[in-house]
């Protein structure tokens, strides 16, 4: 269980630097926000490419389980940051997420 627990913390840490630094280069360009904006958000996007490396498993699978989560993320921080708050199709479709990740990365082979 505690492996599995420290793989959803990477997940979700690196879940929060793509979508965080994806926000803040949509903030610079987007919103005219500085050039900073910027900048803040290539670094966190570079620590977005890092951590996922810390998985236990290979990299397809990391990447096709961590798509799942992307979508969970995004939803939440369109919600708390944005004040987009998600249907009850986006919390359909985010729950079927959840049971495909979790088979992708956690059922045991």
């Amino acid at each position: 269980m505690h492996k599995v627990m420290a793989s959803v913390f990477l997940f979700i840490l690196a879940g929060l630097c793509e979508i965080g630094g994806g926000w803040l280069v949509w903030q610079w360009l987007r919103e005219g926000r500085g050039f900073s904006w910027g900048v803040i958000g290539g670094v966190v996007l570079v620590l977005y490419g890092i951590i996922p490396t810390f998985q236990p498993a290979h990299f397809g699978r990391v990447y096709a389980a961590y798509g799942g989560f992307f979508i969970i993320l995004s939803l939440v921080w369109g919600w708390v940051m944005d004040g987009n708050v998600p249907d009850r199709y986006d919390v359909v479709g985010a729950a079927f997420n959840l049971v495909g990740l979790s088979i992708i990365m956690y059922w045991p082979r």
